[in-house]
């Protein structure tokens, strides 16, 4: 047994607590209530539930700072992304996301969903191990102390109508047929009983990366697994898929069956009123990525309009222009307040809520993102005396409106210590050393 004393805690639910003591065995929480500190490792500051990083392209991490430098658009953006694509091997790709996961944990998330759809070499040949790009993945994840949900992504074509062009061979497996194929032949790590790792779950890329005929297919496959999907992010998408289909993307998803309460659809920008219905409706999650959407100009999507139609609000990170999910909770309140020209439309709670347990409900950890008996032994521990949160009430004020991830100064996943302010300097260390590598390659 190990214990643990905690100075200030948000548990999940209600107030902030003063001295809480938790007690863990085998990675779960076995006792937490008001106590004394006596035999327990203290953790002064605010300790909350560990953050779930509902959206990763991990290879996208090496464009951090390079594709801001110019103007352009989406579309522009993506070719300099497909020239990171077309360098990686299983090697490099691990080495890539290991630094750019020691990144994630050092600011206190838990738990990633990697949105995975980097599958063969660079003419599109499979590998031996036709999952060893997934591989590469898993072990990334282990070595960096996080938490994955691999959700392998179906991607078939560059656009509706067109196969896939250059650096997009590496992504298809030809049909959906072969996808499922592959993507269920995927073995998962061995893990400690009752405390697993990993989760394997499915995405669609969107709609213009996978024909309609196909899309019940990718669905079947994650009948009981997380299914993910990229959702209106750009209007061409929309105007393209109207076009093609006369109905919306979300029209088209609902359509094919993939709306339901295992789905979370990613970005979620521009809807229809029908659209917010639907989703809505469904039970869906729309997991939203704030950092990655100003910085792509994409555009504000409306996340209070679909919370109050019955949609349940995630967060991601995505193409980690910004690995903050402090940054990302604030910046869905704030991006409200541009578009709407009034404050207050999200409370504190609720943001909170959304990075940490309802961003595990959706990636298939729904015994994470709590602190309370039973539920997985994470905690985030920040600093309420640094020069961004001092004098902000140590409350949940003080973590979605005042700290960063530069605030967090411990995190304890499964009952066991994975960061401190030291692995965050080792983290930079190391993300240095590779992105380098990769460009000089």
């Amino acid at each position: 047994m190990t214990a643990y004393w905690l100075e200030r805690a948000w548990t999940g639910t209600g107030p902030v607590q003063d001295g809480l003591r938790v007690e863990v065995q085998e990675g779960r929480f076995t006792d937490v209530r008001p106590g004394p500190a006596d035999g327990a490792e203290r953790l002064p500051g605010l300790t909350i539930p560990g953050l779930a990083n509902c959206h990763s392209h991990a290879f996208h991490r090496a464009l951090r700072g390079r594709t801001q430098r110019d103007r352009g658009t989406f579309w522009t953006w993506r070719e300099q992304m497909y020239a990171v694509a077309a360098r990686l091997t299983p090697d490099s790709y691990y080495e890539l996301a290991r630094a750019t996961y020691r990144e994630m944990v050092s600011v206190g998330i838990t738990t990633v969903g990697e949105f995975h759809y980097l599958h063969h070499g660079p003419d599109g040949t499979p590998y031996d191990d036709p999952n060893a790009m997934s591989h590469a993945l898993l072990a990334a994840a282990r070595d960096a102390g996080l938490r994955i949900a691999l959700l392998d992504t179906c991607y078939l074509a560059s656009g509706i109508g067109a196969g896939p062009q250059g650096v997009q061979v590496r992504f298809s497996d030809g049909d959906a047929e072969r996808w499922a194929t592959r993507a269920s032949a995927l073995r998962l790590p061995a893990a400690e009983p009752g405390v697993a790792d990993a989760v394997a779950g499915a995405a669609i890329h969107s709609v213009r990366a996978v024909p309609r005929d196909e899309l019940r297919d990718v669905v079947a496959q994650a009948d009981r697994s997380p299914l993910h999907a990229h959702l209106s992010e750009q209007v061409a998408e929309n105007e393209a898929c109207l076009a093609a289909y006369g109905a919306t993307p979300a029209e088209v998803l609902e359509e094919a069956g993939a709306l339901r309460p295992r789905t979370t659809l990613v970005h979620a920008t521009h809807l229809s009123a029908q659209d917010v219905k639907l989703l809505g409706g469904t039970g869906t999650y729309a997991c939203f990525c704030p950092t990655t959407e100003r910085d792509l100009g994409d555009g504000v999507g409306p996340s209070r309009q679909l919370r109050d139609a019955g949609a349940t609000l995630t967060l991601g990170s995505d193409s980690h222009a910004v690995v903050d999910l402090f940054e990302e909770m604030r910046a869905v309140e704030l991006d409200e307040r541009l578009a709407t020209q009034q404050r207050g439309h999200w409370t504190a709670e609720e943001l909170l809520a959304a990075a940490t347990r309802d961003g595990h409900r959706s990636l298939g950890f729904p015994d994470a993102g709590r602190i309370e008996v039973g539920a997985r032994a994470d905690l985030v521990t920040l600093d309420t005396a640094g020069v961004r949160t001092a004098g902000t009430g140590a409350d949940t004020g003080t973590v979605v409106f005042a700290a960063s991830g530069a605030d967090v100064v411990r995190v304890v996943r499964d009952g066991v210590p994975v960061a401190d302010v030291e692995d965050r300097r080792a983290a930079g260390a190391d993300l240095d050393r590779v992105i380098r590598a990769l460009w000089e390659a």
